[in-house]
């Protein structure tokens, strides 16, 4: 399922090319380019960047201070690193005694950097993880060999979500060190919130398992959340007791919540010991963020322009949502609960007609309309592909983004049923 090149020199293994790099490649060779207004892209990982009713006006000029020519440091500028802690102590942690400060962040040149110092920075532990989940997690999860992954399949009967209970039970019987999973979930749409997030921090800290949580997507949640019952943002930074003794890590950036992708600057938010490691890690592996890029980032995180972004995502996104779930549902594809987070729908294909109740065929149909989507086998990640004998049990799912402006979102699905209308 992930062609691979053979390599082009003796020693230098071949490399997968991921579920999105694979889509957008096959994509490419059949004349998809960025920008390009006759394709409809429904597989981007990636939110429409332009205005949005109610959010602060995009910034389109950077100053590039003469200072900033200078490398930042490898953890990230002290400006932006308290701006991140003073986020997080606005949003979650109001009343609490222990507070985030810039020791608990590092920042990172995109979310794949600081996922990536993370696990250069995880000790010999088996590290479980969900299936399915984010498509970068394969090779992430393959190429460091101190940690043993560990894959946690989840169930479709049972809408691919987890209970706390079930949690308890896998760290136990399979002496779980870590944990790794996006939250919102990529590609499901599932939250873990409220009481139920707080039992997971609980159990985390009983056992002393790291809880390493992915928050991409915490500005795109539609319904209620928080423990306090207000609609806004998901983090577990609000059920962490201690923030230098909680074994809680989180990841999150301008990639989505800011909409920002361009940018590649994300920030991890977690005990001042292991900020520590992250920047040593990154001394080596990246070398650190633009520094021009993290001083111009600082107004992003005041706390009235971060909530009015995601205000303004949750009407935007939330309505997208909506019309992609029911145009799907009206041309035979199952969906049980509209997605409660992120901004990707997660649809069995079994109802569909001939090749297309396979994600693959789906895909390959797509591309023939001009029509971008990704296979769901490609999020039942298989480091160093362990379980390469068996089919996947995805293989009847795909990933449709609402990613998109409404327009090309309305072009693609029209596409999309014109398609399985006729057969081909």
């Amino acid at each position: 399922m992930h062609p691979a090149q053979p390599p082009a020199f003796p020693g230098f293994r071949a490399v997968p090319r991921t579920g999105v790099i694979y889509v957008m490649t096959e994509a490419a060779e059949r004349g998809f380019r960025y920008g390009n207004p006759d394709w409809a892209n429904l597989g981007q990982g990636a939110p429409e960047t332009g205005d949005l009713p109610g959010a602060p006006p995009r910034i389109t000029n950077v100053w590039l201070d003469p200072a900033s020519f200078e490398y930042a440091p490898v953890d990230g500028l002290k400006d932006l690193k308290e701006a991140v802690a003073a986020l997080y102590n606005h949003r979650y942690r109001k009343g609490r005694r222990s507070q985030y400060t810039a020791d608990n962040v590092c920042i990172s040149a995109g979310g794949r950097a600081g996922l990536t110092r993370i696990a250069a920075a995880l000790g010999p532990v088996h590290l479980g993880h969900m299936l399915p989940d984010y498509t970068a997690y394969e090779e992430l999860l393959g190429v460091f060999r101190d940690f043993v992954p560990i894959p946690i399949p989840l169930k479709p009967e049972d809408g691919f979500r987890f209970s706390p209970e079930s949690l308890r039970d896998r760290i136990v019987s399979m002496g779980l060190g870590a944990v790794l999973l996006s939250n919102p979930c990529n590609p499901t749409g599932n939250v873990v919130r409220g009481e139920e997030l707080h039992r997971w921090v609980s159990i985390a800290r009983k056992l002393n398992t790291v809880l390493i949580l992915d928050e991409f997507y915490a500005h795109y949640v539609y319904e209620g959340d928080q423990a306090d019952g207000a609609l806004g943002p998901v983090s577990a930074a609000a059920y962490v007791e201690d923030v230098d003794r909680d074994p809680v890590v989180i990841v999150d950036g301008l990639t989505k919540n800011w909409r920002y992708p361009g940018w590649r600057l994300s920030w991890t938010v977690g005990p001042s010991s292991v900020v520590r490691g992250l920047a040593s890690a990154g001394s080596f592996l990246d070398g650190g963020a633009p520094h021009p890029l993290q001083r111009a980032a600082i107004p992003l995180l005041e706390p009235a322009v971060a909530d009015a972004e995601a205000r303004a995502i949750r009407t935007t996104f939330q309505a997208k949502r909506d019309l992609m779930v029911a145009r799907c549902r009206a041309m035979g594809m199952r969906i049980n609960d509209p997605p409660e987070g992120a901004f990707y729908l997660f649809p069995s294909l079994e109802g569909l007609p001939g090749r297309f109740r396979e994600g693959q065929g789906l895909f390959e149909g797509g591309l023939a309309h001009k029509v971008i989507c990704v296979p769901g086998a490609f999020f039942d990640i298989d480091p160093g592909n362990r379980r390469s004998a068996f089919g996947s049990r995805l293989s009847s799912y795909v990933r449709l983004s609402f990613g998109p402006d409404e327009a090309t979102l309305i072009r693609g699905l029209d596409r999309l049923a014109a398609m399985i209308k006729a057969g081909g």
